[in-house]
């Protein structure tokens, strides 16, 4: 009876210790954490604490490398015209340009004057009227190493406005006026030049004046193929009149 008693209140222990659901601590397993494998962290340079390391900044624009391009050899300034500086010939009133690489104060715009003539630094007056660009690029960079301006002097001659060959075109054309006699053109081509014709221009008999001398040009016959040789070329001065 007493055993019986002992044993009762020996297995009531655990059951006010505990709970009636839970097993006493030496019977207990305890849980094992699962073992996570640690984030691999982002590499960072030595000399960086906790932070990135500073972005390197642009070096510095070198000023010399910002100024405009020196320019080449044979660059042509704005407006130049299109001629070929072997074979134009200068006349008076033409506009140049005239530059002399490195010298500034050498370089320029030059008109020829009615004597043929222009005036430079250091050189002078200077014929320019009856020579080519070339010739008279020759004859300045000479005149400049003789005269011991400059030692090997570098000049280039360009014809900036043609004034002293022109052609005139009246009557009815659309756009009648003068032309510069830049490059050899015909009578066809002056007209095409001129927007060509009006609605009630006559085009059988057009004419071209040559101080006294009187050529007829009969556009539908040329635009035929027949009397191709009314078609000539144009000299400076030389006048169309369409009625």
């Amino acid at each position: 009876m007493k055993t019986a008693i002992l044993s009762a209140v020996l297995a009531a222990v655990p059951v006010l210790l505990w709970g009636s659901d839970a097993p006493p601590p030496a019977q207990t397993a305890q849980p094992q954490k699962a073992e996570v494998a640690p984030s691999p962290k982002p590499a960072v340079p030595p000399d960086s604490q906790n932070h990135l390391a500073p972005t390197a900044k642009p070096a510095a624009a070198d000023p010399s490398k910002l100024a405009a391009p020196a320019p080449t050899a044979g660059a042509k300034p704005p407006g130049v015209a299109a001629v070929n500086e072997k074979t134009f010939i200068i006349g008076a009133e033409d506009q140049l340009y005239i530059q002399v690489w490195n010298n500034p104060a050498l370089t320029g715009q030059f008109l020829v004057r009615p004597d043929g003539k222009i005036s430079m630094p250091l050189i002078g007056e200077i014929m320019a009227s009856g020579e080519t660009p070339m010739q008279l690029t020759e004859e300045i960079s000479k005149l400049m190493k003789d005269g011991g301006f400059l030692v090997a002097p570098q000049v280039t001659v360009m014809v900036q406005q043609v004034n002293s060959k022109k052609y005139l075109i009246l009557g009815e054309v659309n756009k009648p006026g003068s032309y510069s006699l830049i490059v050899p053109t015909t009578v066809l081509e002056a007209l095409v030049n001129a927007g060509g014709f009006r609605d009630f221009a006559n085009k059988t008999h057009i004419l071209v004046l040559r101080g006294d001398k009187r050529f007829t040009f009969n556009y539908k016959q040329v635009i035929a193929g027949k009397h191709r040789e009314q078609n000539i070329m144009l000299e400076p001065g030389d006048q169309i009149i369409i009625k």
